[in-house]
């Protein structure tokens, strides 16, 4: 599993199993996440590397806020899940 400080991933178990999530720090077993609204960076949760799947989206975190992380992964959620962005343009 390539999961480097900054990637998003995708929670797959526990009470948060389907949010998003910016790894803020790698060992290896073990990754602390956040999102900025439950998880704020400054007390990261830490969670086993095989409860979460990764994306293909790496967030520098240079100067985050918690603030600026959560409209991060709220504009990155549709695009890393698959699902349009718009829900509204498939119907015609």
């Amino acid at each position: 599993m390539n999961v480097v400080k900054g990637s998003v991933v995708k929670s797959t178990a526990g009470r948060d199993r389907g949010g998003y999530f910016v790894a803020v720090d790698v060992t290896d077993r073990f990754v602390t996440i956040a999102d900025g609204k439950e998880r704020k960076l400054q007390s990261p949760k830490r969670k086993n590397v095989r409860h979460i799947s990764p994306t293909n989206h790496v967030i520098d975190l240079t100067g985050m806020t918690d603030k600026k992380l959560k409209r991060l992964l709220r504009e990155l959620e549709p695009e890393a899940s698959g699902e349009p962005l718009r829900p509204d343009e498939n119907k015609k």
